[in-house]
């Protein structure tokens, strides 16, 4: 692909803009043996997309063909695009995700499935839609483990009833919890493979107790790797998505 495409599919503005960047000098190739950069001039040069390193305005920057990545959701963020009273998620991102172009009137990466704004943890994003279908249908049942913090010590007649499947007010059949630890007095780690509104809550209020805090740690096989800090990412590689998609 040529590389002003290759910077307009990325993210890093029109296809003018694009080539202004290179022709102007703001574009730097990384050489693969060596490690080196070098300018990149020529707007029409091929390159293979996948891996690509460049250098566009100072910012390094991997080249995907499609965006997938991971973030730690910190409290007090939207889950979206217009948020109402709280910054929105992708504010945490780099302006290359926000602004990739894609099909119909989407633009940039989209997060799969919401995290309420006082919600914390493990948070997907991506532009491939089939991975969005893939991840949020409830009918393929992706299992998401989150880590609830009690307001009062949890009892094992609450963990079976969550286990057994409490009736919320919005759907007569019973939902239950595909898993129940309880690590702590009030620290109860629920696994889930639906994504009802404000269903960990209303699961927990259902058995009689309250929920303080919540944290998603793990979607599928994927677990939040504890060095990426609140409101950091990084791409998803390979085997991440191979561990999620299991």
């Amino acid at each position: 692909m040529q590389l002003q495409d290759i910077l307009f599919a990325q993210g890093f503005g029109t296809r003018r803009v694009c080539t202004g960047l290179i022709q102007h000098g703001h574009v730097q190739c990384q050489d693969t043996a060596s490690g080196d950069w070098r300018p990149c001039l020529e707007a029409s040069a091929e390159f293979e997309v996948e891996g690509l390193r460049l250098r566009v305005q100072g910012l390094d920057w991997t080249c995907h063909v499609r965006a997938c990545i991971m973030l730690n959701k910190p409290a007090g963020i939207e889950c979206s695009q217009k948020p109402s009273a709280w910054p929105s998620v992708y504010t945490l991102l780099p302006a290359p995700l926000r602004q990739r172009p894609n099909k119909g009137a989407v633009q940039g990466v989209q997060a799969i499935g919401r995290l309420d704004q006082d919600t914390t943890g493990l948070l997907l994003l991506t532009d491939d839609g089939q991975l969005i279908h893939r991840l949020a249908s409830p009918r393929h049942e992706v299992p998401k483990v989150y880590e609830v913090t009690l307001k009062h010590p949890a009892s094992e007649r609450e963990l079976q009833h969550l286990l057994a499947g409490v009736v919320l007010d919005d759907d007569p059949r019973p939902v239950r919890a595909a898993a129940c630890e309880l690590p702590e007095s009030q620290h109860l780690r629920l696994t889930l493979t639906g994504g009802k509104y404000h269903q960990v809550k209303r699961m927990v209020a259902a058995v009689g107790n309250r929920v303080e805090a919540l944290h998603r740690s793990q979607i599928g096989g994927l677990k939040l790797p504890a060095d990426l800090g609140p409101g950091q990412w990084r791409w998803l590689e390979t085997a991440d998505l191979a561990l999620i998609q299991a």
